[in-house]
């Protein structure tokens, strides 16, 4: 008798841990399925993310292609600040390939898009190191901190007359952010 009564303790504490696991599993796979169907931007695929640093070299090349690290790495961050911004689309290609309509004029975010430079990918040396910053900024978060606010930025040989906040001059360009 102790015996049945013991394999029937064991039996039960196995069922026991056999459905609190499928709980927890059947949970997990429904919390899983629940963030993949309702935020479909959580998905992340490898074309995407070649887009993504297509998009973001190419900027990287047009604006600052011939200038220093640091030149490329801060147009690279004025690019992904935006997107963290209410002021601009949410995702790097949407940033890089703003156009906005005044006045019945087209007004592109970065000059090079307007005017029609977006020819086929580079494959000088220049490019390459775009692209090298580009996956450096973008899959590894670098950053420099003095650019941490900034969202627009203009080359040295013109002088807009911008409402914003100036922080710095790097390269050829002028680096500003909203007023505080």
């Amino acid at each position: 008798m102790e015996f049945s009564i013991k394999t029937i303790n064991r039996l039960f504490g196995l069922l026991l841990i056999a459905f609190l696991l499928n709980a927890v599993i059947t949970f997990k796979f429904g919390t899983l399925k629940e963030v993949v169907i309702t935020n479909p931007k959580s998905y992340v695929s490898v074309s995407n993310v070649d887009r993504t640093l297509d998009c973001l070299a190419m900027n990287i090349y047009k604006e600052a292609g011939h200038e220093t690290f640091e030149g490329k790495v801060a147009v690279a961050q004025v690019t992904l600040n935006r997107v963290d911004s209410p002021h601009f689309p949410k995702d790097i290609c949407g940033v890089v390939y703003q156009k906005n309509f005044v006045m019945e004029k087209v007004i592109c975010q970065f000059s090079w898009y307007c005017t029609g430079m977006q020819k086929a990918k580079p494959i000088d040396a220049a490019y390459k190191e775009s692209y090298a910053v580009a996956k450096k900024v973008l899959l590894e978060g670098f950053r420099l901190d003095s650019l941490r606010d900034a969202l627009y930025y203009h080359a040295v040989y013109v002088s807009p007359a911008w409402p914003y906040e100036k922080i710095t001059k790097i390269g050829n360009h002028i680096f500003y952010r909203n007023k505080k």
